[in-house]
């Protein structure tokens, strides 16, 4: 791995330099089972003095609960050291259930007033929409996140999961700083459009997913507790888990000969792939965190870059990252 690859990493061509890796707190509230607020706040004190300062989070994790905890994790004059990314728009209802997207003007500044309230903070560094809402033109719901930045409220303009066209569009309007998509060894689709078209005009991306959803750590299903929406993802059906599972123990033994574990050499890897790609770490715990931030610490050269793409082929994972319905709705799947 090249020294560059280990620097900080810009959000976009004029945005804010940081660590090289950032913190996904999604996890935090329940999305993948249980947690508990105390380690989730000790872990995010953890990230912060370890150098980390991006935090990702979206108003729809554990219905306002992740914005909640993070602003309580945030007090003591620690505010100033983080750069909080939001995601909005997802509208869920009181049991949880997905009643799909909600980005029109009034909809993103009543949302930004609360997720203000929540965190307890004058101001977003950088707010985006969870996913396209169809029934808004992109330029409508970017017009509106740059009305809040000449108020204040906002720094940065983001997208979440948008394809080349809706990027363009957005970024007529107002500059685009940062695109999130999922990105791993087993997820790369956006290699063959989607960067070529965020280098050509300078958006960085922060990428989730990067241990695809914990597959790339070996996790099976049978760990899975109640309310794990993993439950629910394709590459742990049927025989897909165990075909994708004998994919990981090919990365388990690369690990094994570089004194690693996958966690990190997936994390390495993703690292790799450009200063301008921010990997998040999705830990809920500080033993988690440490884990993946020992990818800082892999050293990849190409030969062994070569060997992990080899070991992990994306074309051979079986099962989409989402269900049949949430693909539906990811414009950077079109």
């Amino acid at each position: 791995m090249t020294s560059d690859s280990m620097s900080s990493r810009p959000a976009g061509v004029s945005g804010p330099a940081g660590f090289p890796i950032g913190l996904g707190c999604m996890a935090m509230s329940g999305m993948y089972g249980p947690s508990d607020d105390g380690e989730s706040i000790a872990t995010v004190h953890a990230a912060l003095d370890r150098g980390i300062t991006l935090l990702d989070t979206g108003d729809f994790y554990g219905m306002g609960h992740n914005e909640m905890l993070i602003g309580r994790a945030l007090t003591g004059g620690k505010r100033d050291r983080a750069f909080i990314q939001v995601k909005f728009g997802a509208q869920r209802d009181p049991a949880g259930a997905w009643l799909g997207y909600d980005a029109r003007p009034a909809a993103v500044k009543t949302a930004l007033a609360y997720t203000l309230r929540r965190l307890n903070t004058d101001r977003i560094d950088l707010y985006q929409p969870a996913r396209l809402d169809p029934n808004v033109p992109i330029e409508e719901t970017v017009g509106a996140i740059a009305e809040m930045i000449d108020a204040g409220y906002v720094r940065y303009v983001g997208l979440s999961e948008m394809g080349v066209e809706t990027i363009r569009r957005a970024n007529a309007v107002h500059p685009v700083r940062s695109l999130q998509l999922e990105y791993s060894l087993m997820s790369r689709g956006i290699e063959k459009a989607i960067l070529p078209a965020m280098r050509e005009l300078g958006i960085s991306a922060t990428v989730y997913g990067v241990l695809s959803r914990g597959l790339l750590a070996g996790k099976r299903r049978t760990a899975f507790g109640p309310g794990d929406i993993r439950h629910r993802m394709p590459r742990w059906s049927g025989d897909n888990e165990a075909h994708n599972l004998a994919i990981v123990d090919r990365l388990a033994k690369i690990a094994r000969e570089k004194n690693a574990t996958p966690t990190q050499l997936a994390m390495a890897w993703v690292l790799s792939r450009g200063s301008d790609i921010i990997p998040l770490a999705g830990a809920r715990t500080r033993a988690q965190l440490d884990d993946l931030l020992g990818a800082l610490d892999t050293r990849l050269s190409d030969d062994d870059l070569a060997q992990i793409e080899g070991a992990v082929p994306a074309e051979a994972v079986a099962g989409t990252r989402y269900d049949e319905h949430q693909m539906a709705v990811l414009d950077s799947e079109r």
